[in-house]
This record gives structure tokens, C-alpha cells and sequence, in this order.
């Protein structure tokens, strides 16, 4: 189940906000939350105040479920324009250079990722949950040789 919060009027350029979404897209919930508290970019703590609401807007649909369980990850963020405040400043001999102060609208959609029965994620979803005694290791990966490898071998055997 998906949970959906947007900012609006955001009043940082579009481009700026873009660098902080693109930081955190696709990421567990959890792991962009403890990206955007450390990040220098002034448009990180609202991103981070967004996220945190569309945690809230995802526990008000789900309340029997736990966050924590969930597995929640950012599912889509996008960041559009909003309008632009246009300003006059005074320049050299009498003219006046126009300003634009760009604002942004960001849109933030979290989802619970549920993985395939046979993937790989899944088993080890299920090995995290089940004891330790009843976890089976897997078998090592055999290591292959590269075609170049096996004919500088065979070479240097015809050579000997």
C-alpha cells in the first residue's frame, strides 16, 4: 500500500531540490532518512520533513501493520517547477536587470517492496526471520577462467 505526500511553493530553485531527490530515490526509507539528516544541502531537511510526513500518511492507511516490518522504500520522487516571483535589480547606467526567484513543488510516494517468492531477497527475508540452526549455507560459486587465460595455459604447455 502506497502512501503519497507533496510540498508545494518550495521557495529553493527546482535544480537544487532535484541534487537531494536524486540523493534518496529508490532507497529504503530508513537509510534516506539518515541521508538527509547529515546532508549540507538546505533542501535536505525539508525532503526530510516530507518523508517523515508521508511516514505518517502510510501508518494512517496501514494502522495494523508496523513500519518497521513493512519494508518501505521510496518508491517515486520528482521534483516540478512552481511559479517564478520576477524582480527588478538596479544595474550600470540606469538599467535594470530582471531576477527570477524559482520555487518548486516536490512529490514524494512511499511503498511497502513485497519481493517474488523465489528471488533471492525473499529467502533471505525468510533466513532472517527463521532460527539460525534451521538456515542452510549455500554451496561456494565455482570460480571460471577466462577464454585468454586458458589459451595462454595451453600455449605455454605446447611450448614446454
Amino acid at each position: 500500500m502506497e502512501a503519497v505526500a507533496k510540498l508545494r511553493n518550495v521557495p529553493t530553485s527546482p535544480r537544487k531540490m532535484r541534487l537531494v531527490a536524486n540523493l534518496v530515490r529508490g532507497q529504503k526509507v530508513t537509510r534516506a532518512l539518515g541521508l538527509l539528516k547529515f546532508e549540507a544541502n538546505s533542501g535536505a531537511a525539508r525532503v526530510e520533513k516530507l518523508l517523515l510526513s508521508a511516514l505518517a500518511n502510510w501508518q494512517q492507511k496501514n494502522e495494523d501493520e508496523r513500519i518497521e516490518d513493512a519494508n518501505l522504500y521510496i518508491k517515486e520522487i520528482f521534483v516540478d517547477e512552481g511559479r517564478q516571483l520576477k524582480r527588478l535589480r538596479p544595474a550600470p547606467q540606469g538599467r535594470g536587470h530582471r531576477i527570477r526567484k524559482r520555487s518548486n513543488h516536490v512529490t514524494l510516494v512511499i511503498d511497502s517492496k513485497v519481493e517474488p517468492l523465489g528471488s533471492k531477497a525473499a529467502a533471505k527475508q525468510a533466513a532472517e526471520t527463521k532460527p539460525a540452526a534451521t538456515v542452510v549455507d549455500e554451496a561456494p560459486k565455482k570460480i571460471r577462467r577466462s577464454s585468454a587465460k586458458k589459451s595462454n595455459e595451453t600455449t605455454a604447455e605446447a611450448t614446454a
